[in-house]
């Protein structure tokens, strides 16, 4: 890898953390479709697994008495379930599908809430959430979205709302690194960034953390669900186009 590939990268992972740690999910999805331009689609998995491993699992701990773990339990179970039945199938998307995918998730936000019952407060509803989000996040690559339709519905405050998704969150990366880690590990590739970005994008992705906290401080619940909403979609529509641009030039 170049170095001013790795600079990007350790760049995007502070930026992206800041904005999870305000909105809870468009960070992933920048950060995502940002990897999978310098890196192959198995590469931009692990590493977009490490990042956000360490970007969630600090959100969680600096909010922690903002959790509901009960929701946590029921999600990490069905986690589990969903990273071994991706793994046994064993299927890596190219990149136009990959952005494809991405492009299409933030379509999730527009369902009318009228028509969503779902609440991941209720235990049977956290283990499907798992299973479900698990399974796109190790497919799409991410699937925040989708995680917002269990929390749309909730009397959670935003601090909970946020708070509850990054612990969730740490299990979805968890699955993604043990996926699609192992086989690289297993092989003579050198796909996956150096060491050495990883232990500068680290810190940096924990400062954008704290940083991204902050700013959610200073907003109100009905500001952070309308803004989440339109941030989430333009990304997806930027995705879409790119995913267009590559099928249009046939890449693989």
């Amino acid at each position: 890898m170049s170095i001013p590939a790795a600079l990007f990268i350790i760049i995007l992972g502070f930026v992206t953390a800041t904005l999870s740690g305000v909105f809870g999910m468009a960070g992933g999805l920048v950060l995502m479709g940002g990897l999978a331009l310098v890196l192959p689609v198995s590469a931009a998995f692990v590493t977009h697994g490490i990042l956000q491993l360490v970007v969630n699992g600090w959100r969680a701990i600096l909010h922690a008495k903002h959790v509901r773990w009960d929701i946590v339990g029921w999600y990490a179970l069905a986690s589990a379930l969903a990273g071994v039945a991706v793994a046994l199938i064993s299927l890596v998307p190219s990149k136009p599908v990959l952005y494809l995918l991405m492009g299409l998730v933030p379509g999730l936000l527009w369902l009318p809430q009228r028509m969503i019952n779902l609440d991941a407060a209720h235990p049977p509803q956290a283990f499907v959430s798992g299973l479900l989000v698990t399974g796109l996040n190790l497919t799409a690559g991410v699937a925040g979205p989708l995680l917002d339709l269990f929390f749309v519905r909730t009397s959670l405050t935003r601090h909970a709302i946020v708070a509850t998704k990054a612990a969730t969150q740490v299990f979805a990366h968890l699955a993604k690194i043990l996926v699609y880690g192992a086989p690289l590990l297993t092989s003579s590739s050198h796909d996956m960034p150096p060491w050495w970005m990883f232990a500068l994008a680290v810190p940096l992705s924990m400062a954008g953390t704290v940083v991204g906290g902050r700013i959610l401080d200073r907003m109100n619940d009905v500001d952070f669900k309308k803004w989440t909403k339109w941030i989430v979609t333009a990304i997806g529509l930027l995705y879409l186009l790119q995913a267009a641009q590559l099928f249009a030039r046939g890449v693989g």
